[in-house]
C-alpha cells in the first residue's frame, strides 16, 4: 500500500532534482573524476556504436568536460574499480555493487540458459575455468574463438561456456580490452571483501531499488524499475522498506518517489551544456525523458535510411537545464560534421554551437561542419555564431 506524499513538487521542482542527481546541475565532482560519475550514476551503459566516442566515454564527458578518452578507460577498468554485468543493459559497474548483484545470478542459475543451449557445457565450462586459472585474463578469441563463423550470435562453444560462466558469477569481465571482453575468474577479480553471494533478494533489490531513486533524484515506479531492469512487482515489494519518501509530482498523474538527500536542499548551481549519448541514463528511460523534459527522443541507429527523421546517432543538447535541440554528428578527418541539427529556437543557437565546438576539440577535431539544418533561418544563425566560437586556423 502507497503512503500519502507528504511533499508536493512542481514539474521544475522535479526536472531539477533529476539534473542534480545525474551531475548536470551544480559544481561537478572533478576530484572524484570518472569513478565519481560511475558511483554517483551506479551503472553507465556499454554500446558497439561508436561515432565522436563509445557512450560510456560520451557519459562522464558529459558531466565533467574534457576529460582524456584514456583516462576514461582508465578509471573503468584498472585496479579492480568496476565490472561489466547486465542491469540496465549491458553496463559498467561499480565494484562494491557486485554483492547486490547476487539476486540476477541465482536467477540465471535457477533458469539454466540464457540465450544458447550447449550439449556438452560442464566440460566446455571446466576447460575454460582451467585456462582462465592457468593463464589469467583472456578474451574469447584467446580462449578458444568466440565465434562459429556464421551470423554475430552463432557463438563457439567456448564463447557460449564463459558468457554462461560470467551470467552465473563464476567469472567477471572486468575490462574491455579492443571493444572485446576480458573474462577472469571472480575469485581473482572481485576484492575479497565483496565476492560473496550472501545477500538475499530482497536485500539486493532494495539496494537498487535505493541505489536508482538516489540517482534519478525523484522517480516513479516504473522509472525505478527501469534503471536496473526490474519487474514492477520486485520494485513493489522492497519501495517501502527503502529510505524514498513519497512526493507527488505536477503533472505526473503517477505516484512518485524521492531521495531525502535530494529533498534537503534546493538544487542550484550552473546548468552544464552539453552533448548527450542517446545512451545516457538521464535520458534512456523515453517515457520519463518525455515526462520530465516534454522531449520525444528515439535511437535511429537500427532505422531504415529512409525512415529516419533525426539521423543514425542524434544526440540531445541539454543547456539550462532542457533538452533543447538534437545532432546527429560524425567526423571527417579533423572536422566534426553535424549531418543534421535541430533546434528549438534562437535561444538555442548559441548552445549548440559551443557544444559542437567543445566535442569537436575533445575528439581531435578542429573544425566543425554543418550540413543540414531543419530551419534555414536557425541554421544561418548557426554558421554564424560557429565562426565566432571557432578557434582561429593556425597559421
Amino acid at each position: 500500500m502507497t503512503s500519502a506524499p507528504a511533499l508536493s513538487l512542481s514539474a521544475d521542482d522535479a526536472r531539477r532534482l533529476a539534473l542534480r542527481a545525474q551531475g548536470f546541475l551544480g559544481a561537478p565532482d572533478r576530484r572524484a573524476g570518472v569513478r565519481g560519475v560511475l558511483r554517483r550514476l551506479g551503472a553507465v551503459q556499454l554500446d558497439t556504436i561508436s561515432v565522436l566516442a563509445r557512450s560510456h566515454e560520451l557519459v562522464p564527458y558529459a558531466r565533467l568536460g574534457a576529460v582524456g578518452r584514456e583516462a576514461v578507460e582508465a578509471a573503468y577498468w584498472s585496479e579492480r574499480h568496476a565490472f561489466e554485468y547486465w542491469s540496465h543493459a549491458a553496463c559498467v559497474l561499480p565494484v562494491e555493487e557486485w554483492p547486490f548483484f547476487s539476486f540476477r545470478r541465482r536467477a540465471l542459475r535457477a533458469r539454466g540458459r540464457r540465450w544458447h543451449d550447449l550439449a556438452e557445457r560442464d566440460a566446455v565450462c571446466a576447460r575454460v575455468r582451467d585456462r582462465l586459472k592457468a593463464d589469467g585474463p583472456l578474451t574469447a578469441s584467446e580462449l578458444g574463438g568466440a565465434k562459429n563463423g556464421g551470423v554475430w550470435w552463432d557463438w563457439s562453444e567456448v564463447k557460449i561456456a564463459v558468457e554462461w560462466l560470467l551470467d552465473t558469477g563464476e567469472v567477471v569481465c572486468a575490462e574491455r580490452r579492443g571493444w572485446k571482453r576480458v573474462y577472469d575468474l571472480a575469485e581473482r577479480a572481485v576484492p575479497g571483501t565483496l565476492f560473496h553471494d550472501d545477500l538475499d533478494d530482497a536485500e539486493c533489490l532494495r539496494r537498487l531499488v535505493g541505489q536508482a531513486g538516489t540517482a534519478l533524484g525523484v522517480a516513479t515506479r516504473a522509472d525505478l524499475a527501469d534503471y536496473h531492469r526490474l519487474r514492477g512487482a520486485q520494485v513493489d515489494a522492497v519501495l517501502p522498506d527503502t529510505p524514498l519518501v513519497p512526493v507527488e509530482v505536477e503533472g505526473w498523474g503517477k505516484p512518485a518517489w524521492a531521495d531525502p538527500a535530494a529533498l534537503a536542499s534546493p538544487p542550484r548551481g550552473r546548468h552544464r551544456t552539453t552533448l548527450l549519448s542517446p545512451f545516457d541514463s538521464l535520458i534512456w528511460d523515453r517515457p520519463r525523458t518525455e515526462r520530465v523534459f516534454g522531449f520525444t527522443h528515439r535511437l535511429e541507429a537500427y532505422v531504415p535510411r529512409p525512415e529516419r527523421v533525426h539521423g543514425y546517432f542524434a544526440m540531445p543538447l541539454l543547456a539550462g537545464g532542457r533538452l533543447v535541440g538534437r545532432v546527429d554528428p560524425a567526423r571527417e578527418g579533423r572536422t566534426l560534421v553535424a549531418r543534421q541539427v535541430s533546434m528549438a529556437g534562437r535561444r538555442a543557437v548559441a548552445p549548440m554551437a559551443a557544444a559542437l565546438v567543445e566535442a569537436a576539440a575533445w575528439v581531435g577535431c578542429e573544425d566543425v561542419r554543418v550540413e543540414r539544418c531543419d530551419d534555414a533561418a536557425l541554421a544561418g544563425a548557426l554558421h554564424a555564431e560557429l565562426a565566432t566560437v571557432l578557434p582561429a586556423p593556425a597559421d
